[in-house]
C-alpha cells in the first residue's frame, strides 16, 4: 500500500481535533445581532437622555437669547455588527504560512481578502515551496518509515537501501502531487489555486464550503468553475506513480485507490485550512490569559 493513505489518516486525526477545536472558538464568541442590538439600544437612550436635556436647558434660556438655528450634527452611526466567529475588538483571524506552526499553508487567502491573479510563474512557485519546505523530507522520511515497518511493498527490500527506496519513492508523490494540484494543470486550465477562506458562518457550513472546495475553485478571471486542478492532478498524480512502484503496486484498480487517497488528504486539507485563522485565535487569546 503506497505511503499516501498513511498522510490520509493523519490528517483524518488533525481534522477530527479541527472541528473539536473550532466548535470551541466559535462557541466562545459574542452573538453579532445581539451585539448590533445593544449598540442600538444604547445609541437611542442616549438620544433619548440627550432630547431631554436640550428641551429643558432650552425653556429655561427661550427669554434670554433667541433660539439656536443651526442645524444640529447628525447622530453617530450605529456600530457594525461584528462577523460571526470573532469576538468585538479582536483583529479578524488571518491565514498564515504555516499552520500549527509547522505545516506548509503558502496557497491559503484569509478571508474577505482579494487578491490578483496568479501568473504561471507565480503558480509554480507556489509548488516549489510546498515540494521543497523542510517539514516535505521529514514527511517523506515519516511516511517511508511506516511503509518500511508495515512491509508495504516487500519488493522495495530492507534494510537502509530499502528505506531509502520508500523514501524516495514518498518523497516523489508529495512533490509531483504538489505541481499537479498547484501549477501544472492550473497553469492549463487558468485556474487559481490558493484556497479562499469563508471564515464565518457555523462550523457545519465552513466544512460544507471547505469541502465543495475540491470541485469548485475560483478561476484566473475571478469566476467559479470546475476544480479539475484538485480532480485531474491527482489522477495525475496516481498514475506516474505507477512508472516508480512495484508490479503489484500498479495497474487500474491501485491508481483508483490512491487516486481517492489523494481526493481524501485534500478534502481534510481544506478542513483544516478553513478553521486555522480561528483556532490560531483562539491558542494566542488562551496563551495572553495565561501570562496575565
Amino acid at each position: 500500500m503506497r505511503t499516501i493513505r498513511g498522510r490520509a489518516a493523519f490528517l483524518g486525526v488533525v481534522f477530527t481535533l479541527t472541528v473539536t477545536a473550532a466548535n470551541c472558538a466559535l462557541a466562545n464568541t459574542q452573538d453579532p445581532g445581539q451585539a448590533a442590538q445593544q449598540g442600538s439600544q444604547q445609541s437611542q437612550q442616549s438620544g433619548t437622555t440627550g432630547t431631554a436635556a436640550s428641551q429643558s436647558d432650552s425653556k429655561d434660556k427661550s427669554q434670554a437669547k433667541p433660539p439656536d438655528t443651526t442645524t444640529p450634527p447628525a447622530p453617530a452611526p450605529a456600530p457594525a455588527p461584528t462577523p460571526a466567529g470573532q469576538k468585538s475588538g479582536d483583529p479578524e483571524p488571518k491565514q498564515t504560512n504555516r499552520m500549527f506552526w509547522i505545516v506548509p499553508n503558502f496557497a491559503a487567502v484569509s478571508a474577505n481578502t482579494q487578491l490578483p491573479r496568479l501568473s504561471t510563474r507565480e503558480k509554480f512557485v507556489i509548488a516549489s515551496k510546498d515540494s521543497v519546505d523542510y517539514t516535505s523530507f521529514l514527511w517523506a522520511g515519516v511516511l517511508a518509515g511506516q511503509g518500511f515497518a508495515l512491509k508495504s511493498s516487500p519488493a522495495l527490500g530492507h534494510g537502509a537501501a530499502g528505506y531509502g527506496r520508500y523514501y524516495w519513492r514518498a518523497f516523489a508523490d508529495q512533490a509531483s502531487g504538489a505541481y499537479f494540484t498547484e501549477a501544472i494543470v492550473p497553469a492549463l486550465t487558468r485556474e487559481d489555486p490558493r484556497y479562499y477562506t469563508l471564515g464565518h458562518g457555523s462550523v457545519f457550513r465552513r466544512t460544507l464550503y471547505a469541502l465543495s472546495q475540491l470541485y469548485l475553485t475560483k478561476m484566473d478571471s475571478g469566476k467559479i468553475g470546475f476544480n479539475f486542478s484538485e480532480i485531474l492532478g491527482n489522477g495525475m498524480e496516481a498514475g506516474l506513480s505507477n512508472l516508480y512502484y512495484p508490479p503489484q503496486e500498479r495497474g487500474f484498480g491501485k491508481t483508483a485507490e490512491n487516486w481517492g487517497a489523494g481526493i481524501e488528504s485534500a478534502a481534510l486539507n481544506n478542513v483544516v485550512k478553513e478553521f486555522w485563522p480561528d483556532i490560531r485565535q483562539m491558542i494566542l487569546s488562551l496563551t495572553t490569559k495565561k501570562k496575565n
